[in-house]
């Protein structure tokens, strides 16, 4: 009992974890970072692709992305699904790649950024929490079958499980935050 509700808790607040790792790259800090465009997508043979599968991105400058369509007849696509993104970053087309400068981040915009950081580690909190409840349901609503001991001994795996997630979602957002804010 416990090794099954122990262990899929976990690897549920893996994914949770994962979740949100995943938020906070598209956070833009002020620096290039080829994550910010993982979910844009553009029109690829009249079907939708992420642009990360149909173009090679580098980061030629510390505030430059450099976005290389494989193939050069995607380019008109690969621009518009990028200006239509929300990003805040216009892009510029020089024939054969697209050029993004990111422009500095003033005092406002950042802590913005954090705020957003903020909510998706609460939103990450709550999941995890949420995965706890279920967890504790599942081992009272099996504890017919266990001892008193048992059941609060799986209980508090649980609770210990559920507190290590929340710490590595803080260390997390604490790293995030002080990316953010570094000038």
């Amino acid at each position: 009992m416990s090794d099954i509700n122990v262990l899929d808790a976990r690897e549920k607040m893996e994914f949770v974890i994962l979740n949100y790792e995943e938020n906070l790259a598209i956070l833009r800090t002020g620096r290039a970072n080829a994550s910010l465009l993982n979910k844009i997508e553009c029109d690829y043979y009249g079907e939708k692709m992420p642009i990360n599968q149909i173009c090679a991105i580098s980061v030629p400058e510390p505030r430059q992305l450099l976005v290389k369509p494989y193939d050069r007849n995607d380019l008109k696509s690969v621009l518009a699904a990028i200006s239509a993104s929300n990003i805040g970053i216009n892009p510029i087309n020089d024939g054969v790649s697209i050029r993004l400068i990111i422009p500095p981040l003033n005092e406002e915009r950042r802590r913005d950024l954090v705020r957003d950081a903020k909510k998706y580690a609460e939103e990450a909190k709550i999941a995890v929490r949420n995965i706890r409840r279920d967890a504790n349901n599942a081992i009272k609503n099996d504890s017919d079958n266990y001892t008193e001991d048992d059941v609060h001994r799986t209980q508090d795996e649980v609770q210990k499980l559920t507190d290590e997630f929340i710490s590595k979602i803080d260390e997390i957002f604490k790293a995030k935050e002080e990316e953010i804010m570094t000038v």
